[in-house]
């Protein structure tokens, strides 16, 4: 393929994906926008109450993302069995993961208060998350079910069902957390149950889609039947990708109980920043879901020189996006945070002035961002999964949590210095990544060495 072809590839097969990951983020975007206008308390308290959430939610979600190396791997090759049998396990492991983590988001209070958190605020995540942890169900179904879809290059229904469920959400949470059209005012929790609604509807959607569609995998026609050898491929191959998730989205949780510690309002601006570099950061997951298919492809197809090229031109791409969030990020920090609160609030310049400099902060890392996270994205699509768990444990967790509370509160740079913490591990993930993809896992695919066992990187 020429350079010109793959970017089409990429980006008919990236553009939906980006587009879902988008809307998926904007249901917890649409959480805080409308709560931030119904009280910074309860913004506060949703934002604890969703990193919470999403710290369970993210490592269940390792599971799900191993389907998709493996079925786009299976298809290219022509293991029509092995697309079901993958598909279905993984249902199977993240349906027991969402029962063995329900007791811990149903106690979120007690745990946020042992963490240190302020009472109100923790009560407030514990009332939320009484109620939104029950969606683990159907979040969790739904990301195998987008990784199955999304392998099989049907992204177009993973994006319009996502859009659905926003827009299932917002308008719920306009009747619930607001009391409109006779409902009653139910503030944060009307909000959860919002969210809780509009991931079982989407669930629904992307199931009965995949029935139609392909009648030939019967994805649930004896569900109940196991297939150890096909559960234990999902489980070696996503264990390492929940830790690897866990240990980047532990390092901004670590920095939210951070925020946390400075108060309601640096906590509030915190989760504002957050969720406009989440957005963002869309762009570069669709991307690297691109990378993860195409590489698995590839694989199953023998074609190491395509590997190569695509390689080439999704990073391309990817950094291409960076630069222009940088722009976007020292540009228009204050208008964008504004969005986010009540005119009338009378902490609102206090929120937007802590605001902008955790967006200049965000600015800083935007390339280190995108490059481990394409990075990330090839490595699981040749299925080496381990290596890359480590790199991240130590960047994140070695390097970034102790930067981000030394800058912070030793050094006394409050927010920012947190964020710039967040910098340097995210810059030392990205560039250990890339060097472990271009100079020990391609060179595999090169030299013959590319098995598809589950748990290559080991």
């Amino acid at each position: 393929m020429t350079r010109k072809e793959h970017i089409r590839a990429i980006l008919t097969l990236g553009l939906p994906l980006i587009g879902s990951h988008l809307a998926q983020t904007s249901i917890w975007l649409t959480d805080s926008l409308m709560l931030g206008w119904y009280d910074v308390e309860a913004l506060a308290a949703q934002v604890m109450g969703s990193t919470y959430f999403f710290i369970l939610f993210i490592f269940g979600s390792g599971f799900a993302w191993a389907v998709m190396p493996v079925v786009a791997e299976a298809e290219a090759s022509g293991e029509v069995t092995q697309v079901r049998r993958v598909t279905r396990m993984a249902l199977w492991i993240t349906l027991a993961y969402g029962a063995a983590t329900l007791p811990a988001l149903m106690s979120a209070e007690r745990v946020l208060l042992a963490l240190g958190q302020n009472p109100v605020i923790a009560a407030g995540a514990g009332d939320y998350l009484a109620v939104a942890g029950w969606s683990i169900f159907p979040a969790l179904m739904v990301m195998v079910l987008k990784s199955y879809l999304s392998a099989l290059e049907r992204t177009k229904i993973v994006l319009w069902a996502t859009l659905a469920a926003l827009a299932v959400n917002a308008g719920l949470n306009w009747v619930l957390i607001f009391g409109n059209l006779g409902a009653p005012e139910m503030g944060i929790v009307g909000s959860a149950w919002a969210s809780v609604i509009a991931q079982a509807a989407s669930m629904i959607v992307i199931a009965l889609y995949a029935i139609r569609i392909f009648p030939e995998h019967t994805l649930f026609r004896r569900f109940w039947r196991a297939d150890w050898e096909a559960l234990a491929r999902v489980f070696r191959l996503g264990w390492p990708i929940g830790i690897t998730n866990i240990a980047e989205v532990g390092l901004f949780s670590a920095a939210s109980l951070m925020m946390g510690w400075l108060g309601t309002v640096p906590l509030a601006a915190h989760g504002i920043a957050l969720q406009l570099s989440s957005m963002t950061f869309m762009m570069h997951v669709g991307l690297s879901n691109v990378a993860t298919i195409r590489a698995g492809r590839a694989l199953g197809a023998g074609q190491v020189a395509e590997l190569r090229e695509g390689a080439e031109m999704v990073i391309l791409l990817s950094f291409a996006a960076a630069a222009a969030t940088v722009v976007l990020f020292l540009t228009l920090p204050g208008p964008m945070i504004g969005m986010f609160l009540n005119p009338d609030d009378p902490d609102r310049d206090a929120v937007i002035a802590i605001g902008i400099g955790l967006m200049a902060a965000a600015a800083l890392f935007q390339l280190a961002d995108s490059a481990q996270v394409m990075a990330l994205g090839l490595l699981r699509g040749v299925q080496d999964t381990r290596v890359p768990m480590i790199i991240a444990a130590v960047a994140y967790w070695v390097v970034g949590v102790p930067l981000s509370y030394v800058l912070g509160f030793v050094l006394g740079w409050d927010g920012v210095g947190v964020w710039l913490g967040l910098a340097g591990g995210l810059a030392i993930a990205g560039g250990l990544m890339m060097l472990r993809f271009w100079r020990v896992s391609l060179p595999k695919q090169r030299g013959g060495a590319s098995a598809p066992s589950g748990a290559s990187g080991a």
